[in-house]
């Protein structure tokens, strides 16, 4: 057990200790998507704050985004995004609730300002076949700009 964690007393994980080290950027599924993106020539720029919800790939020129969305926190449809913890229950489904309707602004907001967002889940990055993830990525990015010239 890592030592920043500490044991309530009857021995669970201290949730707010362990919730601290949950990380909102750099995640796995984020770096996934990074470097598959990369790799398929694409250009980006990453957590642009002054687009709503600071999307995690940013593509200016083409004025596309793509949010790398955790099942569990923003509710994805799949079993990971169904489970709520059994401590404090209505505190968390408040919260689920909450990051819900952020999220449906954030994109209302990024659609009005004439951008195209993408959401790729959790459950769908991490499975093997990243054949499917390709070509989601290379459908909505459309041709990069040094394969228009060809």
């Amino acid at each position: 057990m890592a030592q920043s964690q500490t044991l309530s007393a009857g021995g669970q994980l201290d949730y707010s200790t362990h919730m601290r080290t949950i990380r909102s950027r750099n995640t796995k599924p984020e770096m996934i998507v990074r470097r598959l993106t990369h790799r398929l020539g694409y250009r980006f720029r990453l957590h642009r704050r002054d687009l709503p919800g600071s999307p995690d790939l940013v593509f200016p020129t083409k004025r596309k985004a793509i949010f790398v969305h955790g099942c569990f926190w923003h509710r994805h449809n799949c079993t990971l995004g169904q489970k709520t913890p059994g401590v404090r229950p209505e505190y968390w489904l408040l919260k689920f609730e909450r990051n819900q309707q952020r999220d449906a602004a954030n994109l209302e907001r990024l659609t009005n300002l004439g951008w195209s967002a993408l959401i790729l889940w959790e459950c769908e990055i991490t499975r093997p076949s990243s054949d499917a993830l390709a070509r989601t990525i290379v459908y909505f990015l459309g041709t990069r700009a040094d394969q228009s010239a060809r």
